[in-house]
Formats: structure tokens, sequence, C-alpha cells
């Protein structure tokens, strides 16, 4: 008796769900790995901000639409599934877009057409295709915070070395200490260019596949 009103309570977040968070962080890292929605990591990345931001907009977005997209699986016609999906997460970040607008007009103009562009994010549809239009809404979810978490990873990451190279600071609090500028350092004004985030980026994602073995035969 006990066993089986635990059961259900454990199947909630076992072991097979907590994997489906995990295994996109690192394992199988839609950027790093599957080379996915790399477009906002090399063109917002140029501070720390503006990528958290982003990060928390496409993790929204693609939590949302993969939990929507699960709920209206049985009800999609097949030959207008990719129809309905754009429907879907267009809806949402416009939602999102608009939030931002009204509660951070700054960032919002400083993200520009970036939120935007999540609509076409290979992550969000890749997801919605392959995993949601096949599963219930709470592993459906668990997918999308999952893949959101190994994109908001490198994403930070990316920001974190161009703004501390390319400026010094982070999130506008200065970090290299004026000591070290008074005996010769400069920033590397390439972190700030695009050159410079596509260098961070092949960098990071060399060192994750080594550690991860994904360059062993």
């Amino acid at each position: 008796m006990s066993e089986a009103t635990a059961s259900p309570k454990a199947e909630v977040f076992g072991k097979k769900e907590r994997q489906m968070v995990k295994d996109p962080i690192w394992d199988n890292n839609p950027v790093t790995l599957q080379v996915l929605g790399i477009c906002s990591a090399l063109a917002i990345t140029t501070s720390l901000q503006p990528a958290l931001v982003m990060c928390a907009s496409l993790t929204a977005v693609l939590c949302g639409s993969n939990v929507t997209i699960s709920i209206l699986r049985n009800f999609i016609p097949n030959k207008i599934r990719i129809i309905v999906m754009l429907s879907v997460v267009s809806t949402l970040v416009i939602l999102v877009d608009q939030l931002l607008k009204a509660y951070a007009f700054d960032m919002s103009k400083e993200l520009s057409v970036f939120v935007g562009l999540i609509i076409t994010n290979c992550i969000v549809m890749g997801r919605a295709e392959a995993f949601a239009m096949a599963n219930k809404p709470w592993p459906s979810f668990l997918d999308g915070l999952g893949n959101s978490l190994g994109y908001s990873v490198i994403l930070i990451l990316v920001a974190t070395g161009r703004e501390l190279l390319g400026n010094g600071s982070l999130m506008g609090f200065q970090v290299i200490p004026q000591a070290a500028y008074e005996a010769g350092y400069v920033n590397m004004g390439l972190m700030l260019l695009p050159p410079g985030a596509f260098l961070l980026l092949g960098i990071i994602i060399w060192i994750q596949r080594t550690m991860s073995g994904h360059f062993e035969d």
C-alpha cells in the first residue's frame, strides 16, 4: 500500500525526470553539441545583463511552448503541425516582448529584434517537434527547462568572458582593479566585436567536447 502511494510522487521528479533536466546542460548541450541557437550567443553577449534577460525570455518561451504543444498534440493535424507550433511560439514571444517593453523598456531596446527572433530559434522549434509532440506536459516542461538551462549556461559564459575581457567589468561593476590598468593591462577590444564572440564560443565548444569525450573515436 505504501509503495503504491509513494510511486506516483517519485515519478514526478524521479531519475528519468532529473536526467531530462541534466542531460541538455552537459551531455547533450543544445549549443555546444547540437550547435543550435548560436545567433543570440554571438549577438547579445557583449555584456552579461542582456544575456541574462535573453536566457529568461527563452526559458519562458521554451517551457511554455513545450507544455502548450504537448497539451494540444492529440488535436493537431499532422499536415499543419509546423504552422500550429509556430503560432504557439510566436504568441508566447510576443507576450514576452510586450512584458519587456512594459517593465524593462531600456533592456527591450538593447535586445532589439533578438527577442522576436526567438520565434525562429532552432532549439524552440526542435524541442516542440522532437519531444513535445510525443510526450505529456510534465516531461515536456522538464525537457524545455533542461534545454533552456543548457542554452543559458553557454550564453552566460560567453557574456561573462566578453564583458570581463572587453570592458573589465561585470553587470556594470568594475572587476579588474585600476591598479592593473596603471601597471599596463589593456582591455581586449576584440571581445566586444563579432570575431571575439566566435573565438570565445569556439573555445567553450572545444573544452566541453573534449571533457565529455566527443572528440574520441
